[in-house]
């Protein structure tokens, strides 16, 4: 069970998120990166003793490379990877995740696949240098895949096509169950994948009375609110491939945003606890 404030709209400052995280019985914790980029080693050391103390370890960070815009705002971001790797490696973490635009306005599929894995495999290649896997995830909603001019990767089988193209180990899935019922998928499609293939996993729902091709990327659910998605053949498709990483919830839901912060946090982790109980 992993909190991330960020998706649920809860703001709380990073000691105050481990304290929260230990209050309502999760287990990791998404890493503050630009707070722990300026701790000393010193207060690094001091700050794990804390996570120990909690029994909390650290889920996956974002990605700090912009690679879906222009070349310059890719060096710029490369060019500063080997220092802040190097940092997150002395901090602990292992995981870092980000997501696919699945549409371009003016790069066709080819050539954005071809640039999308020159990018992330010189990505890879630092954060492999400092123990640290990427995990990448493809975006299902039709509404989404079909709002610019040219569609890109939006399925699992898609994704791992550009995975063997940037063709290294430490590459593999962000898994959300969101784009995964909204990509049309099944358990049988998860079954095809192993835990070192999967970083990251996000557990929603999704609204009831909308159809699948209608459904919006930004108007999710928590996990097993309505039961649109299945998330008991989700959760038993991660069990069975042994994913022993990270779960969060990502639900971008207004409802739990609009919350108090810790009637928010006993709310998603109720919903994490009753998604985790399917498969017990």
């Amino acid at each position: 069970m992993c909190l991330g404030c960020g998706p649920i709209g809860v703001r709380a400052e990073p000691r105050e998120t481990l304290a929260l995280a230990a209050k309502y019985g999760f287990e990791s914790v998404d890493p503050p990166v630009g707070f722990l980029l300026r701790l000393s080693d010193a207060e690094l050391k001091e700050l794990d003793a804390e996570l120990k103390q909690k029994k909390l370890v650290w889920g996956a960070a974002g990605l700090p490379v912009e690679f879906r815009r222009d070349e310059d705002s890719f060096k710029a971001g490369l060019g500063k990877l080997p220092e802040t790797a190097m940092r997150l490696q002395q901090a602990g973490i292992t995981r870092i995740a980000t997501w696919l635009m699945p549409n371009h306005q003016t790069l066709t599929y080819v050539a954005n696949f071809r640039q999308h894995a020159q990018r992330l495999r010189e990505t890879a290649k630092v954060l492999g240098d400092h123990g640290i896997r990427l995990g990448l995830e493809y975006v299902g909603p039709k509404t989404s895949w079909t709002r610019a001019r040219y569609p890109f990767v939006h399925t699992m089988a898609e994704m791992k096509d550009l995975i063997g193209e940037i063709g290294l180990d430490n590459v593999g899935f962000l898994l959300d169950s969101w784009h995964w019922y909204t990509a049309g998928e099944t358990d049988a499609d998860l079954l095809t994948l192993t835990n070192k293939d999967v970083v990251l996993c996000h557990l929603n729902d999704a609204p009831a009375g909308i159809a699948v091709d209608q459904q919006q990327d930004n108007s999710r659910e928590l996990p097993c609110a309505t039961g649109v998605i299945d998330m008991k053949a989700f959760l038993s498709a991660m069990v069975e491939i042994g994913y022993d990483g990270p779960v969060l919830i990502e639900p971008f839901y207004r409802p739990l945003r609009d919350m108090p912060k810790e009637e928010a946090l006993s709310a998603t982790a109720a919903a994490m606890k009753k998604a985790i109980a399917l498969v017990e």
